[in-house]
């Protein structure tokens, strides 16, 4: 193996004219602005950034798109980049000023670089320990892929702009854009003069004490291009297979990627020309409004190939089977994704507890030969609504619990055998008003609070529109909103009180804004006035005066646990004695 360097400027252009690219095998591009924020930071100290591993290769392999444009490569030789992808995409994004292409769509990573950073480095990166697919990961409902951390939800905007302040890189908003100190880090790799930038920040001249400080930061920022990666190059007479050996050994002692990853890897493999054949019909459900990692639809073809979902198995699979497991996989899937939508009322997968169901749900029909009889179709989606409700998936280790699931299919068993596997786990169906205590909005009740009102025609409190989360337009688009808001509650209740589940409600972002601070006791009678009791009754909402005073909240939090647990048992069929312990 061979070793070399290259100057991020080289490499962010070998990506650009094409002759760095992207072998099959490789993951799709996953980072978040914060990540990529992080990494300029590390890069503008100096500190260490890892090495680059590349192919040189003369054998034509099957490639994968860039998440930024390229030019066609006019040489015959390659080189293909192994592990280094995320961070040189990044950097290719910024540098360039190019939007990043994910899941389909172009998303700008746009980031501020702080003039009057401190000296000293003030903020320490937080670590994300999450090691686990993101399949796993629950949704929140308003999710948009760039949620701030729990503090930044919670701060003031004097706190945050403080924390701010601290930092040297940012992502982006609008607010602090109109800052002086704060300038777009794409701008100015764009151009070598700094006058645009000083004159921003409203430095006038030559014996202005800031004009030395900010240029030499300014050239420090564009000194980046300049650092310096170690590259290990492969020998070119390896052949695919043990590249690809390599890939998996080297990704899984560093655990960079996620089993799914190295799954892809050792199946394309095998099997060239999948990778198009895999996000050709992501690309399907997509449109089809379920949006889901390529992860889990490869579980899905290892669930249909082998009756089980773990990825250990993959190695051993012949190409034969790897492509009878993705057809079957792919009619499970269409199945799971139609009876969600048209029997159980869940639209979207953000409306899931654990995309795992989905796994499952499929596994199911294709057992049946996709054919239910009216009481089946019934029982399956009892079981559907109440495995969503109560996590089955996200509690513990999910893979065990769909393969105990996928077990009892494979062994014959339907939705009486899962309901009972499900009360086993969790000890009763029906929902008590004790446990909704204490959870948020990331519960898998939350959830299914939504289907619950939403089946009870719950409405936004100012256009009447029945609340979807397809809704287009920021004034209509759905938030969860604070019955008692925030700010009306900060000296008297903890954050976890505030966010609790009794606390919620969904309405629209114009009538939310319009709310904005206002106490329960004002802002209920305008709404009864325009729309009677509808809304409040279809969302569960005491509007007793008794207990909508901060004083009475607990009172409030008490009596609305009760009404949505009824009225979620009755949507879940669970009120019954059979759902009983």
């Amino acid at each position: 193996m061979a070793k070399a360097e290259a100057t991020v400027e080289e490499l962010v252009s070998k990506i650009e004219r094409g002759e760095l690219r992207l072998p099959e095998m490789q993951r799709r591009y996953v980072w978040r602005s914060t990540r990529v924020r992080d990494l300029l930071d590390s890069l503008y100290r100096g500190y260490p950034s890892g090495a680059i591993l590349i192919w040189e290769t003369d054998e034509p392999v099957p490639e994968q798109a860039f998440a930024v444009g390229q030019q066609a490569n006019p040489y015959a030789k390659t080189q293909l980049l192994l592990d280094g992808q995320q961070r040189l995409t990044s950097l290719s994004s910024v540098i360039r000023g190019e939007p990043v292409q994910v899941n389909g769509r172009q998303r700008p990573i746009e980031l501020l670089f702080n003039l009057e950073h401190p000296d000293q480095l003030s903020v320490i990166t937080e670590v994300d320990d999450n090691s686990t697919d993101a399949a796993d990961e629950p949704v929140d409902v308003n999710d948009d892929g760039e949620d701030p951390s729990d503090d930044e939800a919670d701060a003031s905007e004097d706190e945050l702009q403080k924390r701010f302040d601290r930092m040297t890189f940012v992502v982006a908003t609008r607010k602090l854009e109109q800052l002086p100190q704060w300038v777009k880090v794409s701008e100015v790799f764009k151009i070598d003069s700094d006058a645009p930038f000083l004159q921003q920040a409203g430095v006038k001249g030559f014996d202005d004490e800031r004009y030395q400080k900010y240029s030499q930061r300014l050239a420090r920022l564009r000194g980046i291009r300049k650092y310096v990666y170690r590259m290990d190059v492969l020998e070119r007479t390896l052949s695919y297979d043990e590249v690809t050996e390599i890939f998996v050994r080297v990704n899984s002692l560093g655990a960079k990627l996620r089993s799914s990853d190295l799954a892809l890897a050792q199946i394309t493999a095998k099997w060239r020309g999948s990778l198009n054949v895999f996000q050709a019909f992501q690309a399907d459900c997509i449109k089809d409004g379920f949006e889901l990692d390529l992860g889990l639809h490869l579980k899905n073809l290892v669930a249909h190939a082998t009756g089980q979902s773990r990825f250990l198995t993959v190695s051993n699979l012949t190409l034969d089977e790897l492509k009878s497991g993705w057809d079957d996989g792919c009619r499970g899937m269409e199945f799971a994704i139609n009876f969600l939508r048209s029997n159980a009322g869940i639209t979207s997968p953000a409306l899931l507890a654990s995309p795992f169901l989905l796994i499952s749900l499929g596994f199911y029909g294709a057992q049946r030969s996709y054919k239910l009889a009216a009481a089946e179709e019934k029982g399956l989606r009892r079981w559907v609504l109440l495995a969503n409700a109560k996590g089955r998936y996200s509690r513990g280790s999910s893979e065990t619990l769909l393969d105990q699931d996928l077990k009892i299919l494979r062994d014959g068993g339907g939705f009486q055998e899962l309901l009972d596997r499900l009360r086993t786990q969790v000890g009763r169906l029906d929902v008590t008003p004790e446990e909704l205590e204490g959870r948020n909005q990331r519960s898998a009740l939350f959830k299914t609070m939504f289907l619950a009102f939403r089946a009870a025609d719950a409405r936004d409190w100012r256009s009447n529109l029945v609340i979807a989360l397809s809704h287009v337009g920021n004034a209509h688009q759905l938030q969860f909103h604070h019955i008692f808001p925030k700010a009306v509650l900060k000296s008297t209740a903890t954050t976890r009180e505030t966010d609790d589940i009794a606390n919620l409600a969904f309405i629209s972002g114009k009538a939310n804004r319009n709310i904005s601070a206002k106490e329960p006791a004002l802002y209920f009678p305008e709404v009864q006035k325009a729309n009677g009791e509808q809304p409040f009754q279809s969302q569960c909402i005491p509007t007793d005066p008794e207990v909508l005073t901060i004083g009475r909240y607990k009172a409030f939090l008490v009596e609305r646990r009760r009404l949505i647990a009824e009225r979620l048992n009755t949507f879940l069929g669970s009120s019954e004695g059979t759902a009983s312990p």
